[in-house]
């Protein structure tokens, strides 16, 4: 006997009739309404492929006023929540298919959780990547087991060499997308969190273009119990579902930013179905800043020693800019869903962050190039207990003073208190002291 809930019935309402893009054949036949059946099918088939990653409580908690969980999906085996619709995907193909084997063309968090998951069920993956993609990137995909051959100079290139390959070889050309199947296999997410965090409150998704997993986890989630409030987070800079949703179709915004540091959050949005189902379920979508992102990162590296990116910062990032007030004393999961970001970036983010946060800071002063006043400037900083490091002294061009020299200093500093204090102390005994501004 098959029990339909009301949940269900509003699933059917948002997916029914819907038209599907004809620019993505390769999954077509895959399109269909998603429901909670689907969605715990996933769950039972990829249980052995995917980690069941932890949703723990958090030492930020405190600092929020709530009961912050947070569920590691960048514990995933290569990093990113996508592994659970991509091995899910894989596992329907027919056999026939996954005997000739599939092929992808981006140097995304999906193309790598197809490289591993792909090569761990003996499918035969190609990875066709432009030449300007991260050695790294190109490395790591190698090393699960892709065949990867570098072509073009753009994306655009590598998908028309890809799809040509495809058509020619018999490959499945595979490009996210919200089939029914992907949708369903990220799903598990929702219904892990359920089971893992009794009395949930609300939880927080990333969201931007490609939201596939607020859509799928938000069916499971409403499903089991439509009292939790399911929000998600985009950026301020290409707020692309926000606008989709406004405008009540998928929307191409000319905004968005290629810069690996956003990742798929940038992303345009990719499919109705997944549109369609945040409209339904999800109760609120909200934008944060760049900045707000880089704390949520720093705060994540400090507090529970995750390294993520933007994607997997940014859900925490709401509550860093204090989007969601109306969580105070709640229950509240966030949903960490990738930890890929390139060695190069993550100095310049956590750089970056500890300034935004008042943690680095940087003066300059003119002090007399005289025996010991270089040491008395030193007493202060030590006094302050700031911790110095960089400075540099300027002697040829200083035109205030014939002999005077100019002191450019970076400290480290507690917090915004701290930083407040030291500039005092400065600006006491060297009134001219120039702050730089953040």
């Amino acid at each position: 006997m098959k029990i339909v809930s009301r949940n269900e019935e509003l699933l059917r309402d948002a997916l029914s009739c819907l038209p599907q893009p004809s620019s993505r054949t390769s999954l077509a036949s895959c399109n269909k309404m998603i429901r909670f059946e689907d969605i715990s099918a996933a769950a039972f088939k990829i249980q052995c492929g995917v980690q069941k990653t932890p949703c723990m409580y958090s030492r930020l908690s405190k600092q929020f006023g709530m009961d912050i969980y947070l569920k590691k999906e960048f514990l995933q085996y290569t990093g990113s929540v996508k592994e659970r619709g991509v091995l899910y995907l894989l596992m329907s193909l027919p056999q026939e298919q996954q005997r000739k084997g599939v092929i992808v063309a981006s140097d995304s968090n999906f193309s790598m959780a197809v490289a591993y998951h792909a090569s761990e069920l003996r499918v035969p993956v190609f990875v066709i990547l432009p030449a300007s993609t991260a050695p790294g990137r190109v490395k790591m995909c190698r090393e699960y087991g892709a065949m990867v051959i570098s072509y073009g100079s753009t994306a655009k290139d590598s998908q028309v060499h890809a799809r040509r390959l495809a058509q020619e070889n018999g490959y499945l050309y595979l490009e996210e997308e919200d089939s029914a199947v992907y949708l369903s296999g990220l799903g598990t997410v929702g219904l892990e969190m359920y089971e893992q965090v009794p009395k949930l409150d609300a939880v927080i998704f990333p969201a931007g273009g490609h939201c596939g997993l607020l859509a799928g986890s938000a069916a499971a989630l409403k499903h089991l119990n439509p009292h939790i409030s399911v929000i998600g987070v985009e950026s301020e800079s290409f707020p692309v579902l926000q606008q989709s949703l406004k405008a009540g179709h998928p929307t191409d915004d000319q905004a968005c930013n290629n810069h690996h540091f956003y990742g798929d959050v940038s992303g345009v949005c990719f499919g109705s179905n997944s549109l369609q189902l945040t409209g339904k379920l999800v109760d609120k979508v909200v934008a944060v800043r760049e900045e707000d992102i880089l704390i949520s990162m720093l705060r994540l590296l400090e507090y529970e020693r995750a390294t993520v990116d933007a994607e997997g910062a940014i859900g925490l990032a709401a509550l860093v800019a204090g989007k969601l007030p109306e969580l105070k004393g709640k229950r509240v999961a966030v949903v960490i869903c990738s930890g890929n970001l390139e060695l190069h970036l993550l100095q310049q983010c956590i750089a970056r962050a500890l300034t935004l946060d008042n943690r680095v800071c940087r003066f300059s002063l003119v002090i007399s190039d005289c025996p010991g006043d270089m040491s008395k400037l030193l007493e202060i900083l030590a006094r302050e207990e700031a911790r110095v490091l960089d400075i540099k002294q300027e002697r040829t061009f200083v035109t205030s003073e014939l002999f005077a020299v100019k002191v450019i200093c970076t400290v480290e500093t507690r917090d915004k208190i701290h930083t407040a204090q030291l500039r005092n102390a400065l600006l006491e005994r060297y009134p001219t002291t120039g702050w730089t501004e953040r």
